[in-house]
């Protein structure tokens, strides 16, 4: 019996399709392009802001060695981003460090001669100001929570866009925070559109976790926050062990493009092999990885993975994954549940970890993957194997989790 075979559930068909990126460059040390795409010094600025910022604590890196046993790789090590600042994901990290370099800008903009610092931000030493400032975002509810928080933290007005799949627990959530929730028809990329359109009538600041073209600043600073996470994972890995994959969830392919970067960045030519996944019914980067340059996915359905189901790919998320991530799959819904399950029943013997739909991407990829051996070669994948997973969210539903896991 093949690795992963074991797995209580059907796993054959859970990985739909594979590409593998004939654009990405191998045996080279970081790149200028993608230095230039997501600067060193970007990420240290906000670092430095992030720790800094009341309750800052790195999450939790687990190592699920009966996992890696079952799916006979050398080691499973699990970034779990439930406990990130009380909101529940790595989100967390991104919008709201945006938010505070919005508000950074736009005080400098509005008080000449005067040099505004991101620590005035965060001490709040320009409160009326701040006061009649907008920030506005579309969001399935991870990033537009971050955003809520950072403009509660901040002092700023906050408006958040929401598609019409996006559970109630979420918007109350959201709302919680003192935002305003404006629910749009359609999916994520119609909330991307009427946001933008409603900041341009009412001059206020999109924040948003993805760019296009002639919008690329402000994702930057969202991603730049993520690499806390990165760094916290690479730091937290044992003495000498260096990954030699990372699955890592697609959406429109922000977070991929910052796990790539910075793990480039840190590991040079010894860098992991970047697997990313993402749902087979909102497959942008799978798409975009075929044609060898960015693609729309019609949605017709969302996938249950809602964090996921993005049909545009963010321009300075792919700049990055076009060269850096070797391989591309799309998963099906039917392991989401029953992987949930198995994490939190603790079914392998590691850790018990709550884990969101959207979190669980990266292990169905990983467990998929070693079922079926034709694919587990192509992914360059061994008992020699050592990966890193990024469970990006716990349960930011309760009601959905519950429901998901049937507790």
């Amino acid at each position: 019996m093949h690795p992963g075979q074991t797995l209580a559930l059907e796993t054959s068909s859970i990985v739909a399709k594979h590409c593998h990126n004939p654009l990405a460059l191998t045996g080279q040390l970081y790149p200028p392009a993608i230095e230039k795409t997501l600067p060193r010094r970007t990420c240290e600025n906000a670092r430095q802001a992030i720790t800094s910022w009341a309750n800052y604590a790195p999450t939790p890196l687990y190592s699920l060695k009966a996992l890696a046993s079952h799916c006979n790789v050398a080691s499973v090590h699990y970034k779990d981003e439930g406990p990130r600042f009380g909101l529940g994901s790595f989100k967390a990290l991104g919008g709201a460090y945006a938010v505070q370099t919005v508000l950074q800008k736009v005080l400098g903009e509005k008080i000449p001669g005067t040099t505004v610092t991101l620590k005035d931000v965060a001490d709040s030493r320009y409160p009326e100001i701040c006061s009649e400032i907008t920030v506005v975002t579309a969001t399935d509810g991870n990033h537009g929570r971050s955003v809520a928080w950072g403009a509660q933290r901040f002092g700023c007005q906050c408006v958040i866009y929401l598609h019409a799949e996006v559970s109630e627990g979420r918007q109350r959530a959201i709302e919680a925070l003192g935002a305003k929730v404006v629910r749009i028809t359609g999916h994520y990329d119609n909330s991307v559109h009427q946001a933008e359109r409603d900041a341009k009538d009412n001059d206020w600041f999109v924040v948003s976790d993805t760019s296009w073209p002639g919008y690329t600043e402000i994702p930057r600073q969202v991603m730049a926050g993520y690499t806390v996470m990165t760094g916290e994972a690479m730091d937290q890995l044992p003495d000498n062990l260096t990954p030699t994959h990372v699955f890592i969830q697609g959406g429109c392919g922000g977070l991929a493009g910052t796990v790539c970067a910075d793990l480039w960045r840190r590991y040079g030519l010894a860098r992991p092999r970047l697997v990313v996944v993402e749902p087979e019914s909102a497959a942008c980067l799978y798409l975009s990885a075929l044609a060898g340059e960015p693609r729309v996915a019609s949605i017709t359905a969302e996938s249950l993975m809602a964090g996921l189901s993005c049909g545009e790919v963010s321009l300075v998320g792919w700049q990055i994954l076009a060269l850096g991530a070797q391989d591309f799959v799309t998963i099906t819904d039917e392991s989401v549940a029953p992987l949930m399950r198995l994490l939190a029943e603790n079914n392998w013997g590691d850790q018990a970890i709550v884990a969101g739909e959207s979190a669980i991407a990266g292990l169905a990829g990983l467990i998929a993957a070693r079922a079926d051996p034709q694919l587990s070669d192509k992914l360059g994948l061994s008992q020699n194997s050592h990966v890193l997973l990024f469970g990006t969210e716990g349960a930011t539903d309760l009601e959905v989790y519950r429901q998901l896991v049937k507790q």
